[in-house]
């Protein structure tokens, strides 16, 4: 009978562990459309930065293309920081999550083995 329990107990905190977990898989699937994302505004910011040089604008028009580019720039740094901040931090909180249920089923595991 005590063999069923440590063998229950144990199968218990394997499940666990095994959801509590951040995958590589699961923070690059969330990552990916944010890497998307940056990659079509660097594209854009090139296409301005390109228009600009290609162009003898006059300065309104230049001023105009320079704000586009420095928003497109803004927003693209911005979308990378909330990327890295992001994953990191959801991957951070899986951790601890499995380091609590491991933690509790080591001291049930022990109780167990007192008794």
């Amino acid at each position: 009978m005590k063999q069923i329990t440590v063998w229950s107990l144990m199968l218990s905190v394997l499940l666990l562990l095994s959801y509590g977990c951040a995958t590589k898989d699961y923070v690059k699937q969330q990552v990916n459309p944010l890497v998307d994302r940056i990659s079509k505004l660097e594209e854009r910011v090139s296409a301005l930065e390109a228009k600009i040089g290609e162009k003898g604008a006059s300065s309104a028009e230049l001023e105009q293309v320079k704000k586009e580019a420095e928003e497109a720039r803004s927003m693209a740094e911005e979308a990378k920081k909330c990327c890295t901040e992001g994953a990191a931090a959801r991957a951070e909180a899986a951790a601890k999550r499995a380091e609590a249920a491991a933690a509790k089923a080591e001291k049930a595991f022990e109780l167990q083995q007192k008794k």
